[in-house]
């Protein structure tokens, strides 16, 4: 990210209301398409980090330590914008995803629909999973 990122941090998040567990839930979309690909959380620290980098890094709740998304499988995301909601409560993460985003294997982690009560996969595994990128 350019240094006008970085020197801009403080102000983002002084804009920032981050929840009783220090959290602010984030949601990543592909830039160029509008696709939907993940909802993961971030703390202080995270937000600052990828402001620095441009390069994004969430909180991980199960493992409660920093997860630089890709470090272990490759499937990066880089930023491209990153936008506050009206209450500065949730954080729109606009990002160009190298690989899939999910876990699963999938492209984005919002492969199932809700279809006459049932649900039902909208897209497939692509094959090329993301190990040990848990939550």
């Amino acid at each position: 990210m350019a240094d006008s990122a970085t020197q801009d941090a403080p102000q983002v998040l002084a804009a920032l209301r981050f929840g009783g567990d220090g959290l602010i839930p984030a949601m990543a979309q592909q830039h160029d398409s509008g696709e939907v690909l993940m909802l993961a959380w971030m703390n202080r620290e995270a937000v600052t980090e990828t402001l620095k980098t441009g390069r994004v890094c969430y909180w991980s709740r199960s493992r409660k330590q920093l997860w630089r998304k890709g470090e272990s499988s490759g499937h990066i995301q880089r930023l491209v914008e990153l936008r506050v909601d009206c209450d500065g409560d949730a954080l729109l993460l606009l990002v160009d995803q190298n690989g899939v985003a999910c876990h699963t294997g999938t492209r984005s982690c919002f492969f199932r629909a809700a279809h006459d009560g049932t649900l039902v996969e909208i897209q497939k595994p692509s094959g090329a999973a993301a190990p040990g990128e848990t939550r």
